[in-house]
């Protein structure tokens, strides 16, 4: 937590938004009077006032491009010399302001401001666009969607959290998960109240550069450069961040309200977002909804509802279903269409929540009630249609799914759960999925682990193991009275042995793998293979993996022909785990070939065998130095 108090203490010193903020604050552009030539040349191109010594303009300002505007109260125009600007695409218009009512606002140079109903008490940036809007108007105070009170979790309360503009995921987090440290609530309070002060102007803004088009409302807003707004319902008590490569866009009859928007994210086709925060890069789209959510990097909802959910980064969740609750910050998972993730009402109050945990995938149409917790369950399916109790579950790479048969002595609400089945049986999907999240990542300014195996996960994996292992006596079959962890499902023998087994590969797998990259960082010949390093915690946690495996008693060389081994073993189980689909899809479809890709042609399986080769090589050519 120190680390999240210290970040906390550098966030409004490096703050690119409230720095703009002070920015615009502290403009000393002058202004001057109209000229009587002036107002007699604007009256004359049907431009009115009542009182045009309240209208003051930038020293070469001339009257040529306004025509039909209304202008009352202060008032503050730019210069217009630009003879055009950019609406959208290919679409260029004259600059200057046109049949528009302007009430006590700052229109910078070579605006465009055009068929606005009213633009009250705001501040247009040098080169924005507002085209056809019905309303841009704030209050004296905004405060752009910035210490609002968030309710995730527990519905009922008792994880609030308070908005800012830039908030990230590990300090939401570290927030919503550390209710207990007193000190960093008190903190992140103080911070919260340093923060919307910072951002406190007595207008709403329209940044430089950004473009509003065919919008009925926008209010109490900053929208910010790099923003384009087109044919959205409602903007209302938001900040929208955009920049030079990551354009925010929200359109198509979107409403945000009392939200935070974050840089290159997009809210589209009829979606709302709600007393909400996205972070960089993510989307709401196509009739989905955040309401008192926050969304993480990269990820996405369409079609569905979430609501008092932390979702971290590269969930996917774009299909008609609901997410209540949830606190889920590794994220890297999926829901299905049709899944209920939300069945957190008793018969008092809606007082129950999910933590979800890294990577789980949602099958379609599955009911999970609250509580769950499935935080050392990183990687799990939960199979289509199932109906799971409250629960824990402390079993990484597990399957979860409905039994094939009935089980003696096994109540038939329980289903199945089988641990490791996702690493033996659908490696493919998982390592895919690692390289996928690499290639689609467009976050600046979120740092990710993509590793599957790293320490996080694996330490579960020993637990889980662990768990296995202490089974006694020996049945055909256990529940969670049986292996603490296996919550209100069965698991057989047969399922327990086979996840010992794989747990056990993939363990070892991934301290061989750190064995390697440690002799290969090291010089050649210096100090003992096995040697402490308290500079380099993940080398101490995988040499200890490598004691409890009895590898350390393995010579370096002999240890990095196992990893060979090991890394073959590896791609023949991801090409098998795709093969079985193509099995089956051929099997079922007559032209599967015709229209599926199948694992010889299949583009990752190919990049995986080229890989497993350099790795090999590599390796081999490791072991010759040692």
């Amino acid at each position: 937590m120190n680390a999240i108090k210290k970040n906390l203490d550098s966030v409004i010193r490096n703050s690119a938004f409230i720095a703009r903020i002070g920015a615009i604050r502290g403009d000393a552009r002058s202004y001057r009077p109209l000229t009587d030539g002036e107002i007699s040349m604007l009256e004359s191109r049907g431009n009115r006032s009542l009182h045009w010594d309240l209208v003051r303009v930038h020293a070469e300002f001339t009257p040529d491009r306004i025509f039909d505007t209304t202008f009352s109260g202060e008032c503050r125009l730019g210069r217009c010399d630009a003879t055009e600007i950019t609406v959208s695409g290919a679409v260029a218009l004259p600059a200057g302001i046109y049949n528009s009512l302007i009430v006590s606002s700052t229109i910078g140079d070579n605006c465009l401001v055009r068929d606005a109903g009213l633009v009250a008490n705001y501040h247009i940036g040098d080169g924005a666009v507002v085209f056809r809007v019905g309303e841009l108007s704030s209050t004296e105070s905004p405060a752009f969607g910035n210490g609002r009170t968030i309710t995730v979790g527990n519905e009922t309360g008792g994880r609030e959290i308070s908005s800012y503009a830039e908030m990230t995921i590990p300090v939401a987090e570290a927030v919503l998960k550390t209710r207990g440290d007193a000190e960093l609530m008190r903190r992140y309070m103080e911070f919260i109240d340093a923060y919307v002060a910072g951002c406190a102007l007595p207008f709403g803004v329209v940044d430089s550069g950004a473009i509003i088009t065919h919008t009925p409302a926008v209010r109490d807003s900053f929208i910010g450069s790099g923003v384009r707004i087109d044919g959205a319902a409602l903007i209302d008590n938001c900040t929208v961040l955009g920049g030079p490569g990551e354009e925010t866009f929200i359109g198509q009859g979107a409403i945000a309200r009392n939200s935070c928007v974050q840089w290159g994210c997009e809210v589209t086709s009829m979606a709302i977002v709600d007393n909400s925060i996205l972070t960089e890069h993510s989307h709401v789209e196509r009739h989905g909804k955040a309401t008192n959510s926050i969304l993480g990097p990269n990820s996405g909802i369409a079609e569905g509802e979430a609501t008092s959910s932390l979702i971290g980064p590269f969930v996917g969740f774009h299909h008609q279903s609901m997410l209540i609750a949830a606190l889920w910050p590794e994220g890297k998972g999926n829901i299905g269409y049709g899944a209920n993730i939300g069945s957190n009402h008793t018969s008092r109050a809606p007082d129950q929540e999910i933590w979800c945990g890294e990577g789980v995938f949602f099958g379609l149409g599955t009911n999970i009630k609250f509580p769950a917790n499935y935080v050392n369950a990183p990687y799990s399916i939960i199979a289509t249609a199932v109906v799971t109790a409250p629960q824990r579950i402390d079993f990484p790479f597990s399957l979860i799914a409905r039994p094939e048969r009935a089980m003696p002595g096994i109540p038939e609400t329980h289903n199945e759960i089988m641990p490791g089945w996702v690493l033996a049986h659908n490696l493919y999907a998982i390592l895919r999925n690692e390289g996928k999240y690499k290639k689609r990542n467009k976050a600046r300014r979120t740092e990710f682990d993509f590793r599957v195996f790293r320490p996080e996960t694996v330490a579960k994996m020993i637990s889980a193991r662990g768990a296995l292992s202490e089974v006694t006596p020996l049945k055909e079959a256990y529940t969670g009275d049986d292996i603490p962890g296996a919550g209100k499902n069965f698991m057989t023998e047969k399922c327990r042995a086979s996840g010992m087994e794989t747990y056990t590969f993939f363990i070892q797998y991934y301290a061989l793998m750190g064995l390697r990259d440690r002799l290969a960082r090291r010089d050649a010949g210096t100090g003992p293979a096995y040697a402490p390093d308290a500079a380099d915690p993940e080398w101490e946690f995988v040499r200890g993996i490598l004691a409890s495996e009895g590898l350390d008693r393995s010579a370096p060389a002999e240890n990095m022909r196992r990893l060979i081994e090991y890394r073959e073993r590896a791609l023949a189980d991801t090409v098998r785990s795709k093969e079985k689909d193509d099995l089956r899809g051929r099997s079922i479809i007559d032209d599967y070939d015709r229209i599926n890709v199948s694992a010889g042609d299949d583009a990752f399986i190919r990049e995986a065998r080229e890989e497993t080769l350099r790795y090999i090589e590599e390796t081999e050519r490791l072991i010759k130095s040692l």
